[in-house]
């Protein structure tokens, strides 16, 4: 019964370790995922901005505001 039960116990301390390894493994990548997330939002938020400078730059040239300022006229 001794032998039987050392090889039980050794059997639940690996499958402990081996489940506090993937947890640990899972976790990391998690992590892993949200820091690369975090750095493609900011990358999409600032082409966005850059995107709505420039619709602003040809609204205010095609009212006519910039044209104005910088001395070019139409005809």
């Amino acid at each position: 019964m001794d032998t039987k039960e050392k090889k039980e116990e050794e059997i639940r301390k690996e499958r402990e370790e081996v489940r506090s390894e993937a947890n640990s493994l899972r976790y990391d990548g998690k992590k892993r995922k949200n820091e690369g997330t975090k750095k493609v939002n900011n990358l999409w938020l600032w082409f966005g901005v850059l995107v709505l400078i420039m619709i602003l730059l040809w609204w205010l040239w095609s009212i006519g505001i910039f044209e104005d300022m910088t001395g070019v006229t139409n005809g």
